[in-house]
């Protein structure tokens, strides 16, 4: 066999291999999808049978035939993905059962069951602030939600430890959105109850159906420690335990799959420049990627960067919180630089204070707000399985 035989045969074995590992996992995420049909309410019945009627052909291997077998109609379906690669992640549609009509707390109800070393999404629209746990998260993946007045889909997939905020206007209609039971690159994939469409949580677009190609709009949120988190926002709106289904909230079904260097489903490049599961934030400038080592930005405070030809800082003043700004104000761009002898992040062109929020508080500019920057944080092996050419800061 000759060199490129040999390697053909050797990148085939790896795939081989890390789609062999999902065997480990599957019965840690049927007994979860497996609580929506043995414990607690659901509404999801009849969601899912809307799914079946609209998504059923769009779905790999959903023909009458033998395992992996496609009708034409699977095959003439819009996707920009290979649809081979989009697997089943073992439960049913919704069988993992998004949260449609959440009930919230407050601050200090919610420490009744919070610890401060959970982690939180949490997300301010509108001078409106609330809060999801991710030990409930881990149990539905998806809430149906408005906040501020704009309806969202908070999303976390625990196989890449994504969490993703989308606004859930999709041509002019709000959609709700479920959980397909189907992954691609070891990714949460959703489906939306209007169209039976597929969307990619990592893509953050519709990957087949009706909306393949189009692109959700992504919304700033922060991923933090709860003990900060409650200290910063003590006015926020906490996500009930009362979601409407029976469900060990605070035990991760998960277990140990977050520290080992496992995975349990294909993904499409294997990427081992880092450690498959180190903890990065990851930009995108016009198809230009880079990512940023999660305890990088935490050590530095402040890292002023450019994606392509776009200027970006990030800030970390708190343990896990990142926030991504672009420091363009007024069209002047701002280098900023943190004081560790006074906590304070300046800009050294006048020289200003700036808060975490972004927010000039003393100074020349004085007033004045950065923009908030969307970005991807996660395990490195889900950012370079969907952006196989990214840089990795400083270079």
């Amino acid at each position: 066999m000759d060199d490129h035989g040999k390697n053909l045969a050797n990148s085939r074995k790896r795939k081989w291999l890390v789609g062999l590992s999902a065997l480990g996992v599957t019965g840690v995420i049927l007994s979860i999808s497996l609580y929506a049909t043995d414990l607690g309410s659901s509404s999801s019945g009849s969601v899912s049978s809307t799914y079946l009627s609209n998504t059923l052909k769009l779905m790999p291997g959903a023909s009458s035939g033998g395992a992996g077998e496609q009708s034409n109609s699977v095959k003439e379906v819009k996707h920009i993905v290979p649809i081979d690669q989009i697997v089943s992640g073992g439960p049913a549609p919704d069988g993992i059962p998004s949260i449609d009509n959440p009930k919230f707390l407050s601050v200090v109800d919610a420490s009744k069951f919070l610890k401060d070393s959970d982690l939180v999404v949490g997300l301010s629209i509108n001078g409106q602030t609330k809060v999801y746990p991710l030990l409930i998260f881990v149990w539905h993946e998806i809430v149906n939600d408005k906040v501020g007045g704009v309806p969202v889909a908070v999303t976390y997939c625990p196989l890449c430890f994504t969490a993703q905020v989308f606004n859930r206007t999709i041509s002019g209609h709000v959609v709700e959105f479920g959980t397909s039971g189907k992954l691609y690159n070891n990714n949460l994939v959703m489906y939306d109850r209007l169209s039976g469409s597929l969307w990619s949580q990592g893509l953050g677009e519709g990957i087949v159906g009706t909306h393949a190609g189009e692109s959700l709009k992504r919304i700033p949120f922060d991923l933090a420690y709860w003990k900060d988190w409650k200290h910063l926002y003590p006015n926020s709106l906490v996500l009930s335990t009362d979601t409407g289904f029976t469900r060990p909230y605070g035990v991760d079904p998960y277990g140990d799959y977050y520290t080992s260097d496992q995975l349990f489903f294909p993904i499409s490049n294997l990427d081992k420049r880092l450690g498959l599961k180190e903890f990065v934030v990851g930009l995108n400038n016009e198809g230009q990627y880079k990512a940023y080592i999660l305890h990088q930005i935490e050590s530095s405070k402040v890292i002023n960067d450019k994606v392509g030809n776009k200027s970006i800082v990030l800030f970390s003043l708190y343990s896990r919180m990142v926030r991504v700004y672009s420091p363009i104000i007024d069209g002047q761009t701002l280098d900023f630089q943190y004081n560790g002898s006074t906590n304070k992040i300046l800009d050294q062109q006048t020289g200003s204070e700036w808060n975490f929020d972004g927010i000039a508080v003393n100074g020349q500019m004085k007033g004045k707000q950065l923009t908030r920057v969307p970005f991807d944080e996660g395990f490195w092996f889900e950012w370079a399985a969907f952006h196989p050419q990214t840089m990795i800061y400083p270079d």
